[in-house]
């Protein structure tokens, strides 16, 4: 079984095509939240995700600000304004997709004769919408708030797999090397990077596929043609260190 785990397109169409052209045949797509914010795709993004087969998705924080579920003032001038410009770009179609989506899903509502299951959140299990996994303290401390083998999570734009070492209550942080397989092993929370706007430097889009039958997960980077959605982002007056910062990675 092949499952698409994919976070953080925030509107950026070309991204999301290249990473599911390179993904090839998938059996599910599991999509971990901020599907709008900062790129200039928002409707199109959306409307793409919701065809993929045997979808699961999951809220993001941008998602719920243009919900107006979120103070847009808890976020920085620039995300700002590309909320504000999103909320008057979306339709009501749209907008009633964004309405729909969970905080956290299990997958022991999806699937049976799994022998690990999974928690999805976009944030964190502890704070599903917001709560940003940067440090091995607060990863550490979210371990108890799920009781799967596994948790996918999104938000920080970060490629990055958490192993809870049980014995000693600690965590070792991974760093996956681009097209490679891993064999997972409990417990542990799985970041498969951005699709659409990376922060670690790489400018390409990252994402993961995963089975959860023989738990292998593998890690993946695609170019994509950021100079059309940097002209996009121009076009729809969208701010300048959105569109510079796609160039770099940061």
């Amino acid at each position: 079984m092949r499952i698409l785990i994919i976070s953080d397109i925030h509107a950026n169409l070309t991204a999301l095509e290249a990473v599911l052209s390179d993904a090839g045949l998938i059996d599910a797509v599991w999509c971990l939240g901020d599907l709008v914010g900062y790129g200039p795709d928002p409707n199109e993004c959306i409307a793409r995700v919701r065809k993929l087969p045997n979808l699961v998705c999951i809220i993001g924080n941008h998602d719920s600000a243009v919900l107006d579920q979120i103070d847009p003032y808890s976020f920085n001038s620039e995300a700002r304004q590309a909320i504000e410009w999103t909320k008057n770009t979306l339709t009501e179609t749209s907008l009633a997709f964004l309405r729909s989506l969970p905080e956290k899903v299990d997958s022991r509502q999806l699937y049976t004769g799994l022998e690990n299951h999974i928690t999805l959140a976009h944030g964190s299990p502890r704070q599903p919408v917001w709560e940003y996994l940067l440090d091995l303290h607060n990863a550490t401390q979210n371990f108890e708030h799920f009781d799967t083998a596994y948790c996918f999570v999104g938000h920080t734009h970060l490629p990055i797999i958490f192993h809870h070492l049980e014995n000693n209550r600690s965590t070792r942080p991974l760093i996956p090397d681009p097209n490679t397989q891993i064999l997972l092993s409990p417990r542990a929370i799985i970041n498969p990077g951005s699709v659409g706007q990376p922060r670690d430097r790489d400018p390409r889009a990252s994402y993961m596929l995963y089975d959860p039958y023989k738990e292998t997960l593998e890690y993946h980077r695609v170019k994509y043609n950021i100079d059309k959605v940097q002209e996009r982002m121009k076009h729809a007056g969208l701010p300048e260190r959105h569109i510079k910062r796609l160039e770099s990675g940061w």
